[in-house]
């Protein structure tokens, strides 16, 4: 009966606590309060501190792309959501990201999408790292794509993109020519489309 009060107790001043933080990231995001509820039950589900880590992260991550090997992928696309680079995703974090990536502009998902591809973050990309988001992509897909793909399809992407994207020819392309070249590019913006679906 004591443990019954004590986690009642607990789950109460869960529930108080909750709802505030809750409508800060409503205001801050495009979900509904009802929508953000699920998913904090969801992700708490999934990570009971709170936060995730890399590591579990790219555990979770697998389980969606179980034909291929998801592991650099999930690393970028972590890093992407981990905006502080403290080594952990929060529910926030995860839910400013999402919330892009679901139900942003076209602007801010362009935004979102140079910042995964910038590994760096120096504000420029380079071909090495489009190649290397480019390969832990078709990683990920795997082998048992149809048609089947060539050994050096993502480097083939690559160099189609970037001749289109690095307008000045300075061997880097920065994010107004990424924005640029993919809001004029119809299979620029198809591929991004193929992007949004990964995540």
């Amino acid at each position: 009966m004591l443990r019954d009060s004590v986690e009642d107790e607990l789950e109460m001043a869960t529930v108080r606590h909750r709802p505030e933080a809750l409508e800060l990231l409503e205001a801050q995001s495009k979900f509904t309060k009802k929508e953000l509820q699920i998913l904090y039950r969801g992700f708490k589900n999934e990570c009971p501190s709170g936060v995730v880590n890399e590591e579990t992260f790219k555990e979770i991550y697998s389980q969606f792309f179980p034909q291929g090997d998801s592991t650099t992928y999930a690393h970028f696309l972590f890093n992407a959501f981990d905006t502080d680079h403290n080594g952990a995703v929060s529910f926030e974090d995860f839910i400013k990201g999402l919330s892009i990536l679901l139900r942003g502009t076209v602007q801010e998902k362009l935004n979102w999408a140079f910042n995964l591809y910038d590994i760096n973050k120096d504000g420029y990309i380079t071909k090495e790292e489009m190649l290397d988001i480019m390969k832990a992509i078709y990683d990920m897909m795997g082998k048992c794509t149809y048609p089947v793909l060539k050994e050096d399809a993502p480097r083939q992407h690559v160099e189609t993109f970037f001749q289109k994207m690095d307008k000045n020819k300075d061997g880097v392309v920065t994010i107004d020519e990424f924005i640029e070249s993919c809001q004029k590019d119809e299979n620029i913006m198809r591929s991004m489309q193929l992007f949004e679906n990964v995540i």
